[in-house]
C-alpha cells in the first residue's frame, strides 16, 4: 500500500498544493508552524475519516474559507483508489472512495491503512485508558469494518443503558427494562472484548520484538488485557452479565455502567515493572513507539498490504541510537516522517514553508 499523491484545498494553512510522494521514506522538513503535521494530518484523515487534533472537524478550514477538500491517490495489490473528503462549515462532510459518495464512514476503513506516531502519542502509555482502548479500536477498524459497526452499535446501546439509569423509575420496573438492555449490551461487548484480546495476543510479540530492537535487547515489554476476560463470546458474556447485575447499585448512584469494554485497559509492563505508574518518559515514549510499530506488522499480517507510517516530529524526541534504528526500521514500509532538520539518507526530501512545498 502506496500513497502516490496528495491534493490539498483550503485545508489547514493550505491554499492549494499537489504533491507526489515516493514508495519509501519521505522526509517533510521545514521550521515549527509552517504546516509539516497539517500534511501528514490530511493523509491520516483519509485512513480513519476523522481528525485526531481537532473536535470539530470545520476547525481544519482555512481560514475565511466556507470549504476544504483532501484528494488521495493511494496504490494496493490490485491497483490504484482515490479518496476525497470534502468538509464545509455548513453541510456535513462527503466523503467518496473513486467518485462515489460513501454512505457510513464505515466504508472507509480499510481503504487506507495508516499508522500515527507523534510526541502526543505518548499518552497511549502514560494517561487515561480511553487513549488506549482507541489505539485497539482503530487498530482494530482498519483491519475488520464488522468490528467498527460493532463498536458503534455497543455505544448506542449503552447511551440507551445509561439514559434509563438516569430515569428514576420504580425499581421493579426499572430491572425489568434493564435486563433487556444488560442481554443486549453483553453480546454486543463479549464480540468487542473478545476482538480485542485476538489483537493484542497478535501484537505482543511483535512489540516485544520492536522494543528489544529500539532498546538493543536491553528491556523486555510485555502487555495484558485487563477487565473482562474470557476464552470464548459465550464465557465473557455471562461474565459481563454476573458484572452488570453486580454493580446494579453502583450504577443507579453514579447514573452510568460501571463495567464494560468501555472502561477496560492494557497493562503495560517493562522488565515486570508497570511502565505507566514507574516508567521514565523516555521509557514510555519507547514503548508507546514500540506499539506502533508492532501495529504495523499486525496489519500487514491481517490484510496482505504493508500499512503506511506517518511520524510527526519523533527524531527531536529520541537519542541518537534509536533514532538510527527507528530510521532503519522505516525501509520496510512507505513511511512519512515530519522534522526541522534532518541528517542521513531518504528516497525523497520535501521543504515546507509558509504552507507552500517544494523538493529539497
Amino acid at each position: 500500500m502506496k500513497v502516490k499523491s496528495l491534493k490539498l484545498n483550503n485545508y489547514r494553512n493550505y491554499s492549494g498544493v499537489q504533491v507526489d510522494f515516493s514508495d519509501g521514506l519521505n522526509i517533510i522538513k521545514g521550521s515549527n508552524a509552517q504546516g509539516k503535521t497539517n500534511l501528514i494530518e490530511a493523509i491520516y484523515m483519509c485512513s480513519i475519516g476523522k481528525s485526531l487534533r481537532a473536535s470539530k472537524e470545520r476547525q481544519t478550514i482555512k481560514w475565511n474559507e466556507e470549504r476544504a477538500k483532501i484528494e488521495l491517490e493511494v496504490e494496493k495489490k490490485f491497483g490504484k483508489s482515490t479518496i476525497e473528503i470534502i468538509l464545509s462549515k455548513s453541510e456535513k462532510k462527503t466523503v467518496r472512495i473513486n467518485k462515489i459518495p460513501i454512505k457510513k464512514i464505515g466504508e472507509l476503513m480499510g481503504e487506507l491503512n495508516a499508522v500515527f506516531f507523534s510526541p502526543d502519542e505518548l499518552k497511549l502509555i502514560k494517561e487515561s485508558p480511553e487513549d488506549r482502548r482507541r489505539f485497539m479500536d482503530i487498530s482494530i477498524s482498519q483491519m475488520s469494518k464488522a468490528y467498527f459497526y460493532l463498536l458503534s452499535k455497543y455505544e448506542k446501546i449503552l447511551a440507551n443503558r445509561n439514559k434509563l439509569l438516569k430515569q428514576g423509575l420504580e425499581r421493579e420496573k426499572l430491572i425489568d427494562t434493564l435486563s433487556i438492555w444488560n442481554e443486549q449490551l453483553a453480546r454486543a461487548g463479549s464480540k468487542i472484548i473478545l476482538s480485542r484480546i485476538h489483537f493484542l495476543e497478535k501484537l505482543a510479540p511483535y512489540a516485544e520484538l520492536s522494543h528489544k530492537y529500539l532498546t538493543s535487547d536491553a528491556e523486555t515489554l510485555a502487555l495484558e488485557y485487563t477487565g473482562l476476560k474470557g476464552e470464548t463470546e459465550e464465557e465473557i458474556k455471562q461474565k459481563f452479565l454476573q458484572a452488570l447485575d453486580k454493580s446494579l447499585e453502583k450504577d443507579l448512584k453514579l447514573c452510568f455502567t460501571s463495567v464494560g469494554p468501555h472502561r477496560d485497559d492494557i497493562k503495560v509492563s517493562v522488565n515486570g515493572i508497570d511502565v505507566r505508574a514507574f516508567g521514565s518518559q523516555g521509557q514510555q515514549r519507547t514503548c508507546a513507539l514500540s506499539l506502533k510499530l508492532a501495529e504495523l506488522e499486525i496489519i500487514e499480517q491481517h490484510t496482505g498490504e504493508k500499512p503506511i507510517l506517518l511520524l510527526d516530529d519523533v527524531l527531536s524526541e529520541l537519542d541518537s541510537s534509536r533514532k538510527k534504528r527507528l530510521l532503519n526500521f522505516c525501509k520496510k514500509t512507505q513511511t512519512f516522517l515530519t522534522c526541522t532538520e534532518f541528517e542521513g539518507s531518504a528516497d525523497r526530501v520535501f521543504l515546507i514553508k509558509n504552507a507552500t512545498i517544494e523538493k529539497a
